[in-house]
Formats: C-alpha cells, sequence, structure tokens
C-alpha cells in the first residue's frame, strides 16, 4: 500500500512515498482512422472489476472481453471497483480512478497504454485527513492542458461540515466535492473542498465540447426529492463555474453517474437510471435544449442482472477500439 506522509502539521501536505514525415513524389499518406468510443463500467455492485463497451457511432455499445471483467480490484477494505473513470493522458498513458468501497476513505488508482494490461492497483487515502468521514465515492479525473495536471475530484460526506443541509439526504450523508491534483501519481496537493453549490452533491463530471466544457452535477437532495442532474458552463477546469441551470434528466427519473461525448455536431449524455434499471441518454446540439434519445440506443445485458453500471464513456483510437474487437471475438470463439 502507498503511504502519505504528512509534511507539514500547519499546511496539511501530503506526498505519495509525431514528426512530421517527407512525402517522396506522390506518396500521400493516409488520413488517420477516426475514434471510436470506449464506456468503462461495472455490474451488480462491482465485486469482480472493469468492464468495457466499445461503440463506433457513441449509440450502440457492444461489450467487449465477453462480458468478462478486465481488472479484479484488489485495493481498499472492500475491495470493489465502482463508478470507474478512465482519462487519457498527452503521452497515450490511460489514468484510472474508482470508488474502491461504501465507506473508505481512499480510491483506487490504475493506468495502462491499452486498457487491457493495468499497473499494480494503488490504494489512494484522499480523504484520510478528515477522521470520521463516511465516504469517497465516484472519483473522476480529466487533465486539465492550462495546467498540465490531472485532477481527481469526488464527493465526502465529512460529519459536521456543512449543518445548513444536514438531514437533507440518506441515513447521515451531506456530500461536497473534494479534489487533489497530481503530475505524476506519485505526489499529490492536499485534498480540498472544490465545489459547494449549497446541497448535497454527488456525480460531479466535465464533459468536453466543442461548444465549451459542461459541469455536471447530481442534486442528492431527498427530502424534497431531486435526484436529477443539472449543468453549468465551466469556461476553466478549476471554476468558477457558470450558474447551474434547470433540471436536464426526464422528470420524475432518479437518474446517477452522469459522463458524456462530443458525437459530431451533438453532445451525448449518458446516464444510469438506477431505481429503473436502465441507461438512459440526452443530446443537445446548443447544450441548453436537450432530448432525450434513450431509445436510439443500446446498451450491454439491458434488463439482466448483468446490465451496465454507470462508469465514463471516452473516445479511443481505432486502432485500439479494434485490437479490443478482436479479443471479443478470440473470446467468443473460445466459448467464454
Amino acid at each position: 500500500m502507498i503511504q502519505w506522509r504528512k509534511l507539514a502539521a500547519a499546511t496539511g501536505r501530503w506526498t505519495l512515498t509525431g514528426a512530421i514525415a517527407l512525402l517522396a513524389g506522390c506518396a500521400i499518406q493516409p488520413p488517420a482512422a477516426p475514434d471510436e468510443y470506449v464506456f468503462a463500467y461495472f455490474i451488480q455492485n462491482g465485486e469482480d472489476g472493469l468492464h468495457l463497451a466499445a461503440s463506433k457511432d457513441g449509440y450502440q455499445w457492444d461489450k467487449l472481453n465477453g462480458g468478462a471483467s478486465y481488472l479484479q480490484p484488489v485495493v481498499g477494505k472492500s475491495k470493489l471497483m465502482r463508478d470507474p473513470c478512465i482519462v487519457r493522458g498527452p503521452d497515450g498513458t490511460y489514468h484510472m480512478v474508482w470508488t474502491s468501497g461504501w465507506n473508505e476513505n481512499n480510491i483506487g488508482y490504475a493506468s495502462s497504454k491499452d486498457l487491457v494490461n493495468w499497473s499494480p492497483q494503488k490504494e489512494l487515502p484522499v480523504m484520510a485527513h478528515a477522521p470520521g468521514v463516511l465516504n469517497s465515492w465516484a472519483p473522476e479525473i480529466v487533465y486539465d492542458d492550462k495546467r498540465g495536471e490531472f485532477l481527481i475530484f469526488w464527493s465526502s460526506t465529512v460529519p459536521g461540515a456543512f449543518p445548513e443541509t444536514a438531514g437533507s439526504s440518506e441515513e447521515k450523508y451531506n456530500h461536497r466535492i473534494y479534489a487533489t491534483t497530481t503530475r505524476d501519481f506519485a505526489t499529490f496537493a492536499p485534498t480540498f473542498l472544490f465545489y459547494d453549490p449549497g446541497f448535497s452533491v454527488i456525480d460531479a463530471s466535465f464533459v468536453r465540447s466543442k461548444l465549451g466544457d459542461l459541469w455536471l452535477v447530481k442534486d442528492e437532495t431527498l427530502k424534497p426529492p431531486k435526484k436529477y442532474l443539472q449543468a453549468a458552463a465551466a469556461p476553466d477546469l478549476r471554476g468558477p463555474f457558470g450558474k447551474l441551470g434547470e433540471r436536464i434528466s426526464p422528470a420524475g427519473v432518479w437518474v446517477e453517474g452522469p459522463t458524456g461525448l462530443q458525437l459530431g455536431q451533438d453532445v451525448v449524455i449518458y446516464y444510469d437510471a438506477y431505481q429503473t434499471k436502465h441507461y438512459g441518454a440526452l443530446r443537445s446540439r446548443d447544450l441548453v435544449n436537450w432530448e432525450d434519445v434513450t431509445d436510439k440506443m443500446r446498451f450491454p445485458d439491458e434488463g439482466t442482472p448483468a446490465r451496465m453500471r454507470h462508469g465514463t464513456a471516452i473516445a479511443v483510437p481505432a486502432a485500439l477500439a479494434a485490437k479490443l474487437r478482436a479479443t471479443t471475438t478470440a473470446a467468443k470463439a473460445a466459448g467464454q
């Protein structure tokens, strides 16, 4: 397990011990194949780890590896792998964080070059500085090109914090979004409060788009029931963000785990409708008006115990998607 050590009691700081080708004659390099898409998700409670699905258009999703897990969770007390979030770094390495347990002060981390072979898993005790913290849920990771660093953020309940909304969520939960940053996944900035919208908030996510970046959050208020998605403009990944708009997810549907893609002229947001046990999707061309396009989607194993639970959709090079599909073909041939 990685050791985090306090550097200074006063500060609370912690640390963790193509080139251009020459053309000959009329020879022309073929254009690069367009991106395809991969969805990282979990099934059931996250016990068996990382699952992947692939899509050429972002609408029709096929499970990969014959539906088998790519990575078994081994860190955290509960050893779960829920809410996997993957981002591709500037060097092509994929970095993943996940929820490693229901009531823990840590999250999980691993990296990969091909989404198949993964580095040893690490436990990142991101809330170890907060005694009695109830949880570290749904971590997300994004690369901040402006600052040359990775931003990792998640939701936690710190007992006694934000008394103005105490009792608004289930049990003792009263979440806010916390964060840290890193350049090398060895040394991390001290955890800081990242976002307080004035209500219990979970499942925050950025959606990068041609029209501008969006900040998505779920209002976790139970009394009165909300449980819906809202969006704000995100001109900078570190904020400040714009004013949250009205609910964008379907009325009366409790949702979680938003993630989004730019698909042609459209921005598509996927969400897990966890009460009704199905995946849904929204589409927009102006980031203001949203159309429910759930009926245009196909997700793996819908209506079964192995249905997708929430995770992250990302664009990947077509060559990588082809390799992942080839693995799936081999698994099917072997009867897996």
